[in-house]
């Protein structure tokens, strides 16, 4: 039970960093991203314009289920075999991408929540999976 909460907790955690770390590094290496992410973000903060681009948005995506099965993988390791860490982080993170979706729904277009969303908790568990010790 211990070793679950662990591994939901450290994978929540590794997926946060790893989120943030990548979006920050293609931020600096490519400045298109970097505008479109402040351009996102502040149509989120004041309302307003915003034009996605559909390349970054499917970046976002594939990103998405990068970080997500890293983070899969990792809670895996810390909770061991048979247990239902990566299930429970799964939840977690679709719970959060549901957040983001209401704050953002009528910026970006329907198929980029569906697709986002629901890669969170799925790679998720592939992560989990692709560990041996499940």
């Amino acid at each position: 039970m211990i070793r679950t909460l662990l591994g939901v907790v450290a994978g929540f955690f590794a997926w946060v960093i790893l989120w943030f770390g990548f979006e920050t590094i293609l931020s600096l290496i490519w400045p298109a991203f970097g505008e479109h992410q402040a351009a996102f973000q502040a149509a989120v903060e004041n309302g307003g314009p915003f034009t996605p681009n559909t390349f970054i948005l499917l970046l976002h995506i594939v990103l998405a289920a990068i970080v997500s099965l890293i983070s899969g993988y990792l809670a895996a390791a810390i909770a061991g075999p048979n247990s239902r860490a990566t299930l429970f982080l799964g939840l977690l993170l679709l719970a959060m991408g549901l957040v983001k979706a209401s704050m953002s729904w009528p910026l970006v277009p329907i198929w980029y929540h569906i697709a986002f969303t629901a890669v969170l908790p799925v790679m998720t568990i592939v992560g989990g999976r692709l560990n041996k010790q499940q």
